[in-house]
């Protein structure tokens, strides 16, 4: 599981840090990559594109807007400044109850367009990881899978995994752009 600091930055992996033979090195430079930050949501594993991720925080004290769609669970203060927190359950079908507060985290979305902070409430976050595109099933890809995140049009396509068992752990790859506009 993933630790975070009380508040802390997304850091991209540190290449003299894997312990690669030339080869491999060789082969990765040569394959387009993805690199996006894992999260799970009850049961289910999700991911956005790290680029997309500011900073990964502990939960505090959210603060619930009256009139507000259920997708939106409020407001915390993050350094001073107010952030927005979204539940992105609704999206995706989560059904399942989400853990103790103290146990979730809130990835703190960098987009320079919006004017108020904004996070996204997860239950775990997992990982930074990268994946070469011939993992991800894209969107023309889907068209068999029923989930909601699919169907709602919210995922950018899917992860195929390697777990060490010789099976594929699936991953949503969310769009949390189109989530965060069908807010609006």
């Amino acid at each position: 599981m993933f630790e975070p600091e009380n508040v802390m930055g997304v850091q991209q992996a540190d290449p003299e840090s894997e312990q690669s033979s030339d080869e491999d090195a060789e082969t990765l430079q040569d394959v387009e990559t993805r690199q996006v930050v894992e999260f799970r949501l009850g049961e289910d594993y999700c991911a956005i594109d790290i680029g997309e991720v500011d900073s990964i925080v502990e939960i505090k004290k959210v603060t619930r807007i009256p009139r507000t769609p259920d997708s939106i669970d409020g407001v915390m203060d993050l350094r001073g400044e107010t952030t927005a927190i979204l539940n992105p359950r609704t999206h995706l079908g989560i059904e399942s109850d989400a853990p103790e507060q103290a146990e979730q985290n809130v990835l703190v979305l960098d987009r320079p367009d919006d004017k108020q902070k904004i996070g996204i409430r997860v239950d775990e976050v997992r990982e930074v990881s990268t994946y070469p595109v011939t993992q991800i099933d894209t969107e023309q890809d889907l068209s068999n899978l029923d989930t909601q995140g699919i169907e709602e049009k919210v995922s950018r396509g899917i992860i195929r995994k390697p777990n060490g068992d010789d099976e594929l752990d699936l991953v949503v790859w969310v769009d949390i752009d189109v989530i965060i506009d069908q807010l609006n």
